[in-house]
């Protein structure tokens, strides 16, 4: 047999694996430029959800509507009067009669009521002190007590600067200096913005991924793929690696918004932050591809993508509602939901720091979920067409 006629050497298999795979990841891409949905998850969906909840949404009680009732002016009520004037916590408008107080907590008018009785003015210097009732709207259960606490807040303080005018001890049963550790301006978007940073990225991970090998299977190029030299393991790498570089994208936008928008103080490590963040993504993208492999239909792909990632991350990861203050059943099942453990990282990395006893077992959690997910994503998916 002639030279021309031998055939030529196989490729090494290392440079077969990697031509395959640019080939995979250069397709993915060019899938992503032709349908921008995938970019507009990415970037638009974090930007406007962050605009929408770090204005709208705020556990402060600003500029409260109370009705003041004064039934005695004097210099002691107008002072006391002044003070709550003086707040940001609250609107105030006086009033000479309790009815009318009344008539504007029915008409939602007024969510508290200050009364200040006709003998205020004699009885704040005497032994017993003068009573103030304190009338609140409580349908909110959680901004009457904010509410409660800034009015006596606001009398304490009025109290203390009285008795240092007039030379002599007012009678107060407590001295109360707190010190505000973490969130020392007692901001919710301090608290909220990073929890929401965790919600955006969980949906926004198992959306880039939930529907992609779904399409495939819809638009019949599984089948062209199947009957090609590349490994599932690569048509699956070959899907993660785009959408992993398209989520750090969103990601870094959200924490630039975070830390220049709502000015978010950033305590820790931002190398730890990108590391955390690049964990978490891992977790949510093996979510979303894994519903796309069951699924292999795009609609209810994305349906439960939203199902079983965002409403969970939502309501059991802590970004609102305390888990411990939470039934013990639920808080049990909140040691499934991946964003939990996310929540307390970025908390912690924006306002105490690199605190790593809250760090590292969080950290470990998301590692074992990612395992977990990618895992069975990778033994669901077949290269078959049954």
């Amino acid at each position: 047999m002639s030279e021309t006629s031998q055939s030529l050497p196989p490729p090494p298999v290392r440079f077969g694996v990697l031509m395959r795979m640019n080939g995979l990841i250069r397709k993915e891409f060019l899938q992503i430029l032709r349908d921008p949905s995938s970019i507009a998850i990415a970037f638009l969906m974090p930007f406007f959800l962050l605009l929408l909840f770090g204005y709208g949404v705020s556990l402060d009680a600003e500029h409260v509507p109370v009705a003041l009732v004064v039934e005695a002016p004097g210099p002691e009520t107008a002072s006391l009067a002044g003070s709550f004037m003086a707040s940001r916590y609250f609107s105030p408008t006086v009033y000479s009669r309790m009815s009318e107080a009344i008539a504007a907590m029915n008409e939602r008018r007024a969510d508290a009521i200050v009364h200040l009785r006709s003998d205020f003015g004699r009885m704040i210097y005497s032994s017993a002190g003068a009573p103030i009732q304190v009338i609140i709207q409580g349908s909110d259960a959680n901004t009457g007590r904010l509410i409660s606490g800034y009015i006596e807040g606001t009398v304490q303080v009025w109290l203390a600067q009285l008795a240092r005018l007039k030379g002599q001890s007012l009678q107060a049963l407590v001295d109360m200096r707190p010190r505000i550790w973490f969130n020392s301006e007692v901001r919710s978007q301090n608290f909220l913005v990073p929890g929401l940073i965790a919600v955006i990225m969980t949906l926004i991970g198992a959306l880039l991924t939930s529907m992609v090998v779904a399409r495939e299977w819809e638009r019949g190029t599984m089948e062209a793929l199947a009957v090609t030299p590349v490994t599932m393991t690569e048509i699956l790498l070959g899907k993660l690696i785009p959408y992993f570089i398209l989520g750090m994208g969103g990601m870094t936008l959200a924490v630039s918004m975070a830390y220049f928008l709502f000015e978010v103080p950033l305590r820790g490590s931002l190398w730890l932050l990108i590391a955390t963040s690049a964990l978490f993504l891992l977790v949510a993208l093996g979510m979303g591809l894994l519903i796309s492999i069951i699924a292999r239909n795009q609609f209810v792909a994305g349906q439960v993508a939203i199902i079983v990632t965002f409403l969970p991350a939502f309501i059991l990861s802590g970004f609102i509602f305390d888990i411990a203050s939470m039934p013990a059943p639920v808080q049990v099942i909140t040691h499934l939901i991946a964003a939990r453990y996310y929540v307390a990282i970025l908390q912690t990395i924006f306002l105490a720091g690199d605190i790593w006893s809250v760090i590292v077992p969080n950290t470990m959690a998301l590692f074992v979920m990612a395992v977990f997910f990618l895992g069975v994503s990778r033994r669901k998916a077949l290269k078959r067409l049954d």
